[in-house]
């Protein structure tokens, strides 16, 4: 038997274990930067195995842990996230959250879940690796700035020649993987625009200045950014997500907040949003005699998958002989962002989606739904991936 099929049927076998850990992880999330009980259920999981632990990585609770093998070789990066979201769940599982208010509605428990067993795996065999895996057990995705550019930050990973990472995704069914060559996954910034009227009674609106009807103008205005300023071939997204003018029906409100999101593919096109998005604020003070505050953050860049890594792991995946690997599918451009953009900047890596759409729904429900949740079969798709491309790269 070869050691990669070793590997493989190390995994099939603690199958259960997988599953188990990810739902221990499900009951209790933890949001961005405060996962401290989930750092430590983790750096327990490691305790007394041949590799070197580095804890508090970066801005946060972030975990490197070193799989050094025997023999000389490339030295790679797998990563997985561990932080949760700030959305009460709604679904109806035995091991729903116990945290109010908080769930893992991006699948990190699993991402989390299936790393930490193929890590094991991993070591258990490491006298036979021809190279060494660096396992990143990442917080606060969810977050910015999040934490992936801190722990790239940190040194530890320089060595490493590629780095690759998983999510879980509905869109794909069990056994689909998808990958995209080049640009994946949109850039995200956020912006917050207090508009500063004159407050005064509804009956007198003369002798006010009402910062609600100028902050209604921006939201309406904000859009020809996207449909008159980028090129039609071009992605862009602005979103008002928040729009606080909450006041009493007869009191012109003297002043309201908005808070946006910007969605971009390249920074080209973002320039253009940000720049556009400034000129329309100092026209609204301008047209309607307000003044406005603007804050105006860049969050994560566009994630752009290196080709020839990303064509890489296509083949392999394509070329795997396990049964849980059904399918490989080119994925569409995704508009959400995603922290491992940095280390995509810093290194040639890749990030692909591992199908997880549940049997029971018709139509799943997506990430950050209150209701999402997983096929639990797509961990062990997960784990076996993630072992065809260290094989690949590790073991002869």
């Amino acid at each position: 038997m070869t050691i990669k099929q070793q590997l493989m049927d190390k995994l099939a076998a603690r199958n259960d274990e997988m599953i188990a850990i990810r739902r221990h992880l499900h009951e209790h999330p933890e949001l961005s930067f405060e996962e401290q009980q989930t750092a430590q259920y983790i750096a327990d999981f490691y305790a007394n195995k041949d590799v070197k632990v580095h804890r508090n990585v970066g801005n946060g609770y972030g975990i490197i842990v070193e799989i050094q093998g025997q023999h000389p070789g490339p030295v790679i990066g797998i990563r997985a996230d561990f932080d949760a979201l700030p959305i009460e769940e709604e679904t109806d599982v035995p091991f729903k959250s116990k945290n109010p208010g908080v769930m893992h509605a991006c699948g990190h428990d699993g991402h989390t879940a299936y790393l930490l067993i193929l890590a094991d795996c991993l070591i258990q065999l490491k006298d036979e690796l021809h190279g060494s895996v660096k396992i990143i057990h990442q917080h606060a995705e969810e977050k910015p700035p999040g934490g992936a550019k801190s722990m790239m930050a940190s040194g530890l990973l320089d060595d490493c020649e590629i780095i690759v990472g998983a999510h879980l995704f509905p869109t794909f069914k069990v056994g689909h993987i998808g990958y995209r060559a080049g640009a994946a996954m949109a850039g995200r910034s956020f912006f917050k625009l207090v508009v500063h009227g004159t407050g005064g009674h509804g009956s007198s609106p003369h002798l006010a200045n009402d910062a609600i009807v100028a902050a209604s103008n921006f939201i309406t205005t904000v859009q020809t950014v996207i449909s008159r300023r980028l090129n039609p071939y071009d992605m862009g997204v602005v979103t008002i997500g928040s729009f606080d003018g909450k006041g009493t029906f007869n009191v012109i409100k003297d002043a309201v907040t908005l808070e946006g999101d910007v969605r971009y593919m390249n920074d080209t096109v973002h320039a253009t949003i940000e720049k556009e998005i400034k000129r329309l604020v100092d026209g609204l003070e301008v047209q309607f005699g307000v003044t406005c505050t603007l804050t105006y953050e860049k969050d994560y860049p566009p994630l752009v998958n290196d080709k020839d890594l990303t064509n890489f792991v296509v083949e392999t995946l394509e070329a795997s002989e396990q049964e849980e690997i059904i399918a490989i599918e080119e994925a569409p451009l995704f508009s959400g962002s995603e922290d491992f953009a940095y280390y995509a900047l810093a290194k040639p890596s890749t990030f692909y989606y591992i199908g997880c759409q549940p049997t029971y729904l018709d139509v799943p429900y997506m990430n950050h739904h209150p209701k999402f949740d997983i096929d639990e079969r797509a961990l062990l798709v997960a784990a076996k991936a993630g072992a065809e491309v260290v094989a690949k790269y590790c073991l002869k």
